[in-house]
């Protein structure tokens, strides 16, 4: 396993996947599970979790807004989102020692940017380099892979036709998306564990839980 030289003793756990993969439940019950380990877990999201942050989602996401955001804008938006949140949040919880919780980081800009938007791959990267300036690296991400076909039809059936501004792309951006995890996946394996995101809630609880199992050494902070 690749060992990464961190300014923080916490663990950095971050959570991908596309539109119906149940990336909002798996981290609730990661968040659950570990905190009754004994482990003081910050449960956050992107874009989000900063005050600042929680307003880029909003002109990110609703559909209602009267203006276009143009693909480069979308990008740099996720990005401002993302180093204010590292700032606030993030970072001072893994000095502290806390597991946190993140719903899409990094690797969401990458595959919706750099693949799906055509905005590239390696161009997104540097961008994003520069946004967290490598301050907060995840130790572990789970990847909840699912075909778009499966996760559009489950975003239907939880909110009918009130999809978000990313949702309301067409099918093909959200393949897209899915081969951009895919190609992230194969090319840092050491990092990025690949979930079947098709089972049922519990089994893929499960194989999230098998694939942290290395990662939780940290000693937790309530016992």
């Amino acid at each position: 396993m690749q060992q990464i030289n961190k300014p923080y003793e916490g663990l950095f756990i971050t959570v991908e996947g596309g539109e119906g993969s149940g990336k909002t439940s798996i981290c609730e019950q990661l968040s659950l599970t570990l905190n009754a380990r004994g482990y003081e877990v910050i449960l956050t999201r992107e874009p989000g979790g900063s005050p600042l942050s929680e307003v880029l989602r909003d002109i990110l996401l609703n559909p209602e807004k009267q203006y276009s955001i143009g693909e480069r804008a979308e990008l740099l938006l996720f990005l401002a989102a993302r180093a204010q949140h590292i700032e606030e949040q993030i970072l001072p919880a893994l000095r502290h020692g806390k597991v946190v919780i993140c719903d899409r980081y990094n690797d969401s800009s990458i595959a919706y940017q750099g693949c799906a938007r055509h905005l590239g791959k390696s161009y997104v990267e540097q961008l994003c380099h520069l946004a967290t300036e490598d301050l907060a690296e995840p130790n572990c991400t789970l990847f909840l892979d699912l075909d778009p076909t499966i996760g559009m039809e489950r975003v239907k059936n939880l909110r009918g036709d009130q999809f978000d501004r990313l949702e309301q792309e067409k099918l093909q951006f959200h393949q897209e998306v899915r081969q951009g995890y895919l190609h992230l996946a194969d090319e840092h394996h050491d990092r990025i564990e690949v979930i079947d995101a098709s089972l049922s809630l519990e089994e893929v609880v499960g194989s999230c839980l098998k694939a942290l199992e290395p990662h939780l050494t940290l000693k937790p902070v309530h016992e």
